[in-house]
């Protein structure tokens, strides 16, 4: 299991890799692994606005359809368009290929909600 540690996470098990005023977004590698081969992915459209917490699209693996929870407020600038075709990015690269969104994030004070990696290997780790 990979817990980049330049990364921030949810408990939602997301991450997020803060790029100035836009944070680039993804699941996490534990993520992945729980869902099993993810065969489709339903994403947000460029524009609109996420607030923290909120559903913003699903991933459908073999296993089940999970939602996705913005762990940050923003405006969705990019969509990672090349799921659409290759879903499997997300199992194989869930930290670079496999991103989900761009968001343009007005308050990056939110990052300070989310776990470092350290913590969020033990909140996988040992127990949600």
């Amino acid at each position: 299991m990979d817990f980049p540690e330049e990364l921030k996470y949810s408990k939602e098990h997301m991450w997020v890799r803060l790029e100035g005023d836009r944070a680039v977004i993804g699941i996490t590698d534990y993520a992945q692994a729980e869902l099993g081969n993810v065969s489709s992915v339903e994403l947000p459209e460029p524009g609109d606005e996420l607030e923290q917490d909120d559903s913003f699209g699903s991933i459908e693996a073999r296993k089940t359809v999970a939602e996705l929870y913005a762990p940050l407020s923003g405006t969705v600038l990019e969509v990672n368009s090349e799921l659409g075709n290759a879903p499997e990015f997300i199992n194989d690269d869930p930290y670079d290929a496999g991103w989900l969104v761009v968001l343009e994030v007005p308050d990056p004070e939110e990052m300070n909600l989310l776990m470092a990696a350290d913590v969020y290997e033990d909140y996988v780790t040992n127990g949600e």
